[in-house]
């Protein structure tokens, strides 16, 4: 019996509601695509799901206590809780560089995580003494 599924494309800012039908685990028919990219992301979005994480891991003497940071490719939907308790261990040393990667193959997945941002380290005060 065909099974019906109804969610809006992201694919492009023109957000088209997309109907995929589908038999078992084969899609059948994908309606409601404006746009080309539709019927690949329709396709995705029903087989394997993926999504960017973005998140933040702790530093060490760092300017801020924690560093923003993005999953380098869109990671599968199932494995979220995974790359974020991975996330939850790390503790990085400042400075970080943007671009810098934090953590290869987050929970196996073949997929790295990024810095967002430059992190330099905490600068001390040092109290100066009248000479």
């Amino acid at each position: 019996m065909p099974e019906t599924h109804e969610f809006i494309c992201t694919a492009c800012p023109k957000g088209c509601m997309l109907n995929v039908v589908m038999e078992g685990e084969e899609v059948v028919k994908i309606t409601g695509a404006s746009c080309i990219k539709g019927k690949g992301y329709a396709q995705a979005e029903i087989t394997d799901p993926r999504r960017m994480v973005a998140s933040t891991v702790r530093v060490l003497g760092g300017l801020h206590p924690l560093e923003p940071v993005f999953t380098a490719a869109p990671v599968p939907k199932a494995r979220i809780k995974d790359v974020l308790a991975a996330l939850r261990e790390v503790e990085v040393e400042a400075p970080v560089t943007q671009g810098s990667v934090i953590l290869t193959d987050v929970a196996g997945t073949g997929i790295d995580v990024l810095a967002s941002r430059d992190m330099p380290r905490a600068v001390k005060d040092e109290v100066q003494t009248p000479a």
